[in-house]
């Protein structure tokens, strides 16, 4: 191994960190990937119009459909689907039923985007 190489990371189950999830919209941190969070999050109901200014935004849907608002119209994500949001673009997630959702993000990404309101959280990891 280079001196400069980490330790392969401990393998994440994705099944058991989302067990522990109990509140929507509040994105729980599960590993980091150079500058980026993988992060998983569960949503159901409508979030805020937003966009991130410097930040690309990926979306994999893992259990439910998730759709996302967009100014030219909404795309749909079922299970097993993944959707990349480039920075710029205001969108609006939509989960009419609960949705299991696996994000990549950069390390900077606000999951509010521009937008400050009571949904603003602070990843933290689980």
């Amino acid at each position: 191994m280079a001196k400069d190489a980490k330790k392969p990371a401990p393998t994440v189950n994705l099944r058991a960190k989302l067990d522990r999830i109990g509140d929507y919209w509040k994105p729980k941190i599960i590993a980091e990937l150079n500058d980026s969070y993988v992060k998983l999050v569960k949503l159901k109901g409508e979030f805020v119009w937003h966009h991130h200014a410097g930040e690309d935004e990926l979306f994999h849907v893992l259990k439910g459909r998730l759709r996302i608002d967009l100014p030219d119209g909404p795309i749909h994500l079922r299970e097993g689907e993944l959707a990349v949001i480039p920075r710029g673009t205001e969108h609006r997630p939509v989960a009419d039923e609960e949705v299991h959702v696996l994000l990549l993000e950069a390390k900077s990404t606000v999951n509010t985007g521009q937008v400050r309101s009571e949904r603003t959280v602070d990843a933290e990891w689980i």
